[in-house]
């Protein structure tokens, strides 16, 4: 096993957003060859993760947990424990465009394949993913990385209980507690703000094929979003894969007893999408 640490540094000379003292974490978890006959395929998929904490702090209910079961289908993974509260947006998208650049321009390092990168968000980290999936090739990007973006563009994302929207039936608030950190102080009212972050608004046609799932019994954030999301995605003729699965409130990462007290049937999640990166490799194969 490769298991290492990268920071993510960026230049706040191109950001209108404040700087702040923390450093984001890359860190690498890297599946390698050894003497005992053990080989990997060398065009391995990599999986970028984002852990959830309603841009407050960064779960490892939402990390490593997760990281080892893409490890054990054969995958690179690799974890961001990117900025959250004080420092408000475009920093953490930044950060993750950041990472997705740096993993696939090292992918040949790493024995994976550069056109197989996918970014797999929880919670508010689904927003930060579906952020990465929606804005990669919008304005805070080609602000900071110049108008040639293409190599900021996930091959795919995996939405786990996304925090999409800002609003609910136009006026209950969908996790607020994200969208207050988010913002800031001073733009947690902004109205044009708050509706440019309704993600479900910002697909396109140029929006990667999702895998996106929650449960019916959510009340933390409402699968109301991840719908919403799925519909943007059929809409734009965008591929997507959807589970609603009926039992588990907010955060079951796994969904098994490594992050539960008990077991539940949405523990087939992690599966199903690794069969769904393997269809989609496939597809892109043919």
């Amino acid at each position: 096993m490769i298991y290492k640490t990268k920071d993510i540094e960026l230049d706040y000379s191109k950001i209108s957003a404040p700087h702040t003292d923390y450093v984001p974490k890359l860190r690498l978890l890297i599946p390698n060859d050894c003497d005992e006959n053990v080989k990997y395929t060398p065009d391995r998929p990599t999986v970028l993760i984002l852990p959830g904490g309603g841009y407050a702090m960064t779960s490892e209910r939402e990390a490593e947990p997760i990281a080892m079961h893409f490890l054990a289908r054969g995958m690179n993974a690799a974890i961001l424990y990117y900025s959250v509260k004080p420092a408000v947006f475009p920093v953490a998208l930044l950060e993750a465009l950041t990472a997705v650049k740096y993993l696939r321009e090292t992918a040949e390092q790493y024995h994976a394949d550069r056109d197989k990168i996918y970014v797999c968000g929880f919670s508010a980290g689904g927003h930060l993913a579906a952020s990465v999936g929606t804005l990669w090739n919008g304005k805070e990007a080609r602000g900071y990385f110049g108008e040639n973006t293409q190599a900021l563009k996930p091959d795919g994302l995996i939405l786990a209980y996304p925090v999409i929207i800002s609003d609910f039936d136009g006026e209950k608030m969908i996790h607020k507690g994200s969208f207050n950190n988010l913002l800031g102080e001073e733009n947690r009212e902004n109205g044009e703000m708050l509706e440019y972050l309704c993600l479900d608004r910002r697909v396109s046609k140029s929006t990667p094929p999702t895998f996106i799932w929650s449960t019916f019994e959510d009340t933390g954030v409402p699968c109301d979003s991840t719908l919403r999301f799925a519909t943007a995605l059929k809409k734009n003729g965008v591929p997507f894969e959807l589970h609603i699965y009926e039992k588990g409130t907010h955060g079951k990462a796994t969904g098994d007893l490594i992050t539960n007290k008990e077991t539940y049937r949405l523990k087939n999640w992690l599966k199903e999408v690794c069969d769904w990166i393997e269809d989609t490799r496939s597809a892109y194969l043919d």
